[in-house]
Order: structure tokens, then sequence, then C-alpha cells
């Protein structure tokens, strides 16, 4: 992963900032329109598109997590589609298939490949946990090379290239977690949680009511690639950087750096992929909230939707009901800030 840290943004870069940071209004206004509240959600979830990264939604049935990618499909112009896993899901099912077709007029066989839903600029893949191994590596194998192969030919997929997928964490029978390994694929662990009172009546009140929502396009795709270079040249400092490595590090429970509580509670700790999309992240924030460096704040916010899921608690942690994200929690406030 390639980083500017140091290069200022240019005049026009800082054009497409402000551009970004009023685009950012237009957004949440549009997905209100639809959505009710989730505003933190959002965000997340383009900080990771403008980072070209990907992201793992956790959350029960009933949350508007559909709904919330679909419109923000919509809102940037994307093409999008969702796919349901399920136990008897195929790989081919995902990435495409070759079927063979014969010419009328010279009776010649040929392979030809028809695409499957994951050609798409945006793809949710809806209860990721309900599909055997074998296809989920198919899906996840896609988001790191962003082609796909198929009878000896390499094919591109679109640009931007954007995979949300979701996890309901109150079912477990008939599913199959995602590996550790595999889940460091997904730059965010979205927790979405359930609505505040007056936010659960405002969504019974316009969710059965007779209405038809008019969304408007906000961005283009090209305008989201040009926002996707763009976040990589916001400068963060080295203060900065070596802060979100320290944080990575004490995550390891065999190095030095690491406190007595993750030395106690912590099996596995995060990787390098973790300080990289701390400082990715931190500057997608940054950008969104239209300001041109990143800021130890940013880290700090960013940190518990990176390193939730990249960092595995042992015995003792799960004996004493420990979570993750209360470790986050102590860790923050254990290392030193710059």
């Amino acid at each position: 992963m390639s980083d500017s840290s140091t290069s200022a943004p240019a005049q026009g870069d800082l054009a497409m900032i402000d551009t970004l940071r009023q685009g950012r209004e237009k957004m949440l206004a549009e997905i209100g329109k639809v959505v009710v509240g989730q505003k933190e959600v959002i965000d997340l979830i383009l900080m990771s598109l403008f980072c070209r990264g990907h992201a793992l939604i956790v959350g029960v049935p009933g949350l508007a997590k559909t709904l919330t990618v679909r419109t923000i499909a919509r809102i940037l112009d994307l093409s999008f589609n969702r796919v349901q896993f399920t136990p008897d899901l195929m790989p081919s099912d995902i990435v495409g298939t070759d079927v063979i077709e014969e010419d009328k007029n010279s009776g010649k066989r040929s392979f030809r490949f028809i695409k499957g839903p994951i050609f798409a600029n945006l793809v949710l893949a809806d209860e990721i946990n309900r599909t055997p191994p074998k296809t989920q590596a198919a899906l996840l194998e896609a988001m790191e090379e962003h082609r796909v192969t198929a009878g000896g030919e390499t094919f591109p997929l679109p640009k931007p290239f954007f995979v949300l997928a979701t996890q309901n964490p109150i079912e477990q029978e008939g599913t199959y977690p995602l590996p550790e390994a595999q889940l460091d694929r997904f730059m965010f662990e979205i927790k979405i949680g359930y609505p505040t009172k007056q936010e659960e009546i405002e969504i019974v009140r316009v969710t059965t009511m007779l209405r038809e929502t008019d969304l408007k396009p906000v961005l283009t795709a090209e305008q989201v690639l040009e926002i996707q270079k763009v976040v990589r040249k916001i400068p963060a400092s080295e203060a900065v950087i070596k802060y979100a490595v320290d944080l990575a590090s004490a995550t390891r429970p065999a190095s030095e750096d690491a406190p007595d509580f993750v030395k106690q509670w912590l099996r596995w700790g995060a990787g390098p992929r973790a300080s990289q999309y701390l400082i990715l992240a931190a500057k997608a924030r940054a950008a969104i909230r239209g300001n041109y460096a990143v800021a130890t704040a940013d880290v700090e916010a960013i940190a518990p939707v990176v390193l939730r899921h990249r960092i595995v608690t042992n015995f003792h942690a799960e004996s004493e009901g420990i979570t993750t994200d209360e470790i986050i929690k102590r860790l923050l406030e254990h290392v030193k800030k710059p």
C-alpha cells in the first residue's frame, strides 16, 4: 500500500476536499430521505469506499443494512448487486461461469464467460457467514485482486470496486465464520446497534405511510475515483504515523510494547495492515470533514472499527466477559499520544 504522507495536497486537491465536505452533507441529506439515523455508520461506509477498502457490517436483522447500502449506491451513481449468501451458493454464482456456445453458421463450439454479480461497483454480500469457505474464498480473492480469472482469461472488475458484507451476530447454527486471516481483508468491522426510541418512532412513521422518494445522485463513479486519489495525498505527520503503529504494536502479546492486560487477554494481535488502515482511514475521516491534514483524534476515532476484527481474545478474556472493544478502549487510554 503506497502512501504519500509527506506531500501536501495540490490546489486542485484542496478544491476536491472542499467538494467532498459539501458532498458529504448532501449525501447525508439524501440518505436521510430513506434511512433514519445511522449517520456514523454511513460515514464509516463512505470512508472505506474513499480508501478503496471493504467493510464488514455486523448487526441483527431489520436495522436497514441492505437499504443503506442500496441507497448509497444510488446517490453515488454506482452499479449495485446484492448476493444473498446461502449454504448451497457456489463460487461460480458470484464470479461467473463459462458456457458453451455454438456458431449457427460454422457449427463450431466455444466457451463464453458470463459475468457474475461481483461485476458491479458496489457489491453487497448479505450474510457472508452462511456460505461455505470455498465460496467465501472466491469473493475474498476478488476483493484482494480486483479481478477474476476464468478459463485462463483475466477479467478486471469495475472501478471503483467496493464490497460490503453483512453478518448476523445472533444466529450461529449453520454458519461458517470467517477465519481471522480472511477478516483481515476487510478494512472496517462496523457494528450497527438498535436505534434510539425517537429514531424508532420516526422509522415506524415513515415506513408505514405511502410515499415516493426521489433520490438525486451526488457523486459520479469518476469523482469517487478522483477522491480515492486525493485521500492518499492528505498529509500525516511522522508523530501521527508513529502513534498508529504504536497502537497496532501494543495489541501484540509478544511485543515489548504490549501492556499487561493485552498479554493477559489477547491470543493474537493486529498485523501491519492495521497500521496502514489506521492512517488511511484517518486520512479519509479528515477529508470528509474538510480538513487538510490528519490529526491524532482521527486515528483515535477510527481505531475501534479497524482493530476489533484483527485482535483475538483468549480463554481468560472470554471467561471474564472481556470484549475486544473494551480492550481497544483501554489501549487508547494506555498508548501515549503525540
